[in-house]
């Protein structure tokens, strides 16, 4: 007698299935991943309330115009202007001041910081000098220098370095002299000589120090950019805002100051990959 074919009725796998594939897709939505996109609403929504206020008259447009209009602004300054009087023309005139005064600030700050962390009598001779010159304001030394190198592109860069040296200066030096002196007797053991030491146990040793004293020099360096470009120039983002604030142009004004906004992030981006690759072993 033949056993008629049944077809099989579905049990409860497929709930079970579906429960398991349902906590497969929680576990992807990781903490990083709401961080991310908290990041990404939260100057979204802020822009969309100032928008709201504007449009609504709550906010007076003649000093807080909506963001639409400051992105027509931009646009218009981007694309709509001669080569040498556009926004990226300004851009670029300002990011090759910026980057050579910190250059000429940051590389001679280094190497006199990592001499001060080792000898101790140099640290003996400079910090009270540093001590001495750091808490002037360097702006106010910014008609000094444009006297004794003018008014053209080198007082720029003198104070731009002069800031950016201060602050690279006093965070390699702390992190030269807190290495562990067990890594100095190691070095010392092995016959390590003066440069070798310097280049294989104080810089990598101090590292981390010296990317943070990086981090605020190019902030320094910024600040102090655009100071210059008011007083000084005719050219760069500082003085498209003094233009602007000369001939009440207040959405000129916002586009350059959101530009400098959106310099300080990517160079900060720029600076932490570059922080990520030298220092493999911080946890961040």
């Amino acid at each position: 007698m033949s056993t008629p074919n049944v077809l099989p009725v579905p049990g409860p796998a497929p709930l079970v299935e579906v429960r398991a594939s349902s906590r497969l897709v929680v576990r992807k939505v990781s903490p990083e991943t709401i961080e991310r996109v908290v990041a990404v609403l939260a100057p979204v929504l802020l822009l969309g309330l100032w928008e709201a206020l504007t449009r609504s008259n709550v906010l007076d447009q003649r000093f807080f115009p909506a963001p639409s209009s400051i992105v027509d602004t931009f646009y218009h300054m981007t694309f709509k202007m001669p080569w040498d009087n556009s926004l990226a023309y300004h851009v670029l005139i300002s990011l090759s001041r910026a980057l050579i005064g910190f250059l000429l600030g940051a590389i001679p700050a280094i190497a006199i910081g990592a001499i001060m962390g080792l000898v101790p009598i140099v640290r003996a001779a400079v910090q009270p000098i540093v001590g001495a010159l750091f808490p002037i304001p360097k702006v106010a030394i910014l008609p000094l220098l444009m006297l004794v190198f003018g008014i053209g592109e080198e007082s720029k860069w003198a104070i731009i370095a002069i800031g950016v040296f201060f602050q690279v200066l006093i965070a390699t030096a702390a992190g030269v002299s807190n290495i562990d002196r067990i890594y100095l007797d190691v070095g010392a053991n092995f016959k390590a000589g003066r440069i070798a030491t310097y280049t294989t146990i104080a810089f990598p040793g101090a590292l981390p120090m010296i990317v943070a004293g990086l981090r605020l020099g190019w902030g320094s360096s910024l600040l102090l950019l655009v100071t210059a470009e008011m007083v000084s120039s005719q050219s760069g983002v500082g003085f498209l805002i003094w233009r602007a604030w000369q001939l009440m142009t207040v959405e000129d004004m916002y586009v350059g100051l959101v530009v400098i906004a959106c310099i300080g992030i990517t160079s900060f981006w720029l600076i932490d990959a570059l922080e990520s690759r030298l220092l493999p072993w911080k946890r961040r």
